[in-house]
C-alpha cells in the first residue's frame, strides 16, 4: 500500500509540477500572443464600462469619440463603433466600421470562444446581425460580455457600455480580429 501511495504521489507531483514549469506557456508563442492581445483589448474595453450617453440619443463625449473613429456622425447606433474603437486603441488598423454585420466576414469567423473575440447577435426582424460586443469569458452556457450601446436589459438600443451575461445560444457568430493573419495589427 505504501508503494502505491508513493507511486501516486510521484505521478501527481509530475502532473502538477509540469503545469507550473517556467517557460511552459512559451511552447506556442502564437497562443501566448493571442492571449496577450485579448487581455489588452479587454483592458481597454473594461476602462469604458460605465460610459453613458448624455441624453439617451446615441450622444455624449465618449460615444462621439467611438463614432468619430469610424467617421459616423453623433446620434448613430454605436455598438460596432465601440468595438472598432477598442481595436484602434490597441493598435489595430481593422476593424473600423459602425456596421455590425461587417464585423463577421467568413475569414474572421471562429467557433472558439476566447477573450476579446467579437460576438454578434442576429435579429430576425432585421434579417441581419444587429448587435455586437466583446466576449470576456464563457461561463457554462453563458457568455460574459463587454458591449456598447446596450443597457441593463440587454437592448441593442441602449444607453452605455455594460458588462452583460448572455445565453450562448443567442449568439449567431464569433469573429477573431486579434489574430495576426492578414496583418491587421500595427504594433
Amino acid at each position: 500500500m505504501a508503494k502505491i501511495r508513493f507511486f501516486l504521489g510521484i505521478v501527481c507531483f509530475a502532473l502538477f509540477s509540469w503545469y507550473s514549469l517556467p517557460g511552459r506557456n512559451s511552447i506556442n508563442p502564437a497562443v501566448n500572443r493571442a492571449v496577450a492581445d485579448g487581455e489588452k483589448l479587454l483592458q481597454i474595453a473594461k476602462k469604458e464600462l460605465g460610459v453613458r450617453e448624455a441624453s439617451g440619443r446615441n450622444d455624449g463625449p465618449r460615444v462621439a469619440a467611438y463614432l468619430r473613429y469610424v467617421n459616423i456622425e453623433e446620434g448613430s447606433p454605436w455598438c460596432a463603433a465601440f468595438v472598432s474603437w477598442v481595436f484602434g486603441q490597441a493598435g489595430y488598423s481593422a476593424p473600423r466600421t459602425a456596421w455590425s454585420p461587417a464585423l463577421f466576414p467568413v475569414n474572421k469567423r471562429t467557433q472558439q470562444v476566447s477573450p476579446a473575440v467579437v460576438f454578434g447577435i442576429y435579429f430576425n426582424q432585421l434579417k441581419r446581425i444587429a448587435h455586437c460586443g466583446f466576449a470576456e469569458r464563457r461561463d457554462g452556457d453563458w457568455l460574459i460580455t463587454i458591449e456598447g450601446n446596450t443597457n441593463m436589459a440587454g437592448s441593442r438600443e441602449g444607453d452605455g457600455v455594460y458588462r452583460k451575461r448572455r445565453a450562448l445560444k443567442a449568439v449567431k457568430y464569433f469573429a477573431d480580429w486579434s489574430s495576426r493573419k492578414g496583418g491587421e495589427h500595427e504594433n
